[in-house]
């Protein structure tokens, strides 16, 4: 017996269909797709529970090399930086240092610095908010109230910015008070930078004089030339 493929009907041969057919063949019909699609379900589950750990290996692979190469190039650097200190007699104590070539190629590497306060920061703002409190008398005073609110504003981690510090020592010193002085020295004093990342970026010069970055991560990276990525990854058209 033929299997019918009731996607192929129309709607006319769908109705004649379902009119030949019994109340129990139609209640066996459906309980055979059920079961049809709970097990192709449950091999897509398999499928991809014997996948996963293969790309996750690649990746491991991909990640191993680049904290292998990491090193490497750090250790490389290094010579070159203690080469450096002692040609030219000078001491190397900065975040960043950069080497490039007489071919256009460059690199830098180092390390970054995100802002960071000890606990008695919050002291130092509650000081600077109880003077300007009874500064907004006027428009003008007003103004700089609103001001200083918006250096003592913090980021999305709760934290504030050096650079709005510095603002603030600069009106400190213009507006000459003691007690806001005193607050701004409580938050200069909390200041605790943290080093974050130690970084590696590097670039090559094109033929028109253009540097051109590496990328350096797998995210950044581009596919190889050629590749049609609707081939790989659906993408819908906006």
């Amino acid at each position: 017996m033929s299997t019918i493929d009731i996607n192929t009907l129309s709607p006319e041969e769908r109705l004649a269909l379902l009119q030949s057919v019994s109340p129990e063949e139609l209640k066996a019909a459906a309980k055979a797709a059920e079961a049809s699609k709970i097990e192709a379900r449950a091999a897509y589950k398999e499928t991809v529970k014997d996948a996963v750990p293969g790309f996750i290996n690649t990746l491991l692979n991909i990640s191993g090399m680049l904290s292998k190469a990491k090193l490497d190039l750090f250790q490389g650097l290094n010579i070159l930086l203690e080469m450096k200190s002692e040609v030219f007699d000078i001491k190397q104590g900065q975040q960043g240092h950069s080497f490039s070539d007489d071919k256009g190629n460059g690199i830098t590497y180092g390390f970054r610095v995100v802002d960071g306060w000890d606990d008695t920061v919050n002291a130092g703002i509650d000081k600077i908010k109880e003077v300007i409190d009874s500064m907004a008398k006027d428009e003008n005073s007003a103004k700089l109230v609103s001001t200083i609110n918006k250096l003592l504003k913090k980021d999305a981690k709760g934290n504030l910015k050096s650079s709005r510090v510095l603002e603030l020592r600069q009106l400190a010193d213009e507006f000459n008070d003691a007690k806001f002085s005193d607050a701004v020295d409580i938050i200069q004093a909390s200041y605790k930078p943290v080093r974050s990342a130690f970084f590696i970026e590097a670039y090559t010069t094109n033929a028109q004089g253009k540097k051109e970055s590496i990328p350096l991560s797998i995210t950044s990276v581009d596919f190889p030339e050629g590749t049609i990525i609707e081939e790989i990854f659906p993408i819908e058209n906006a």
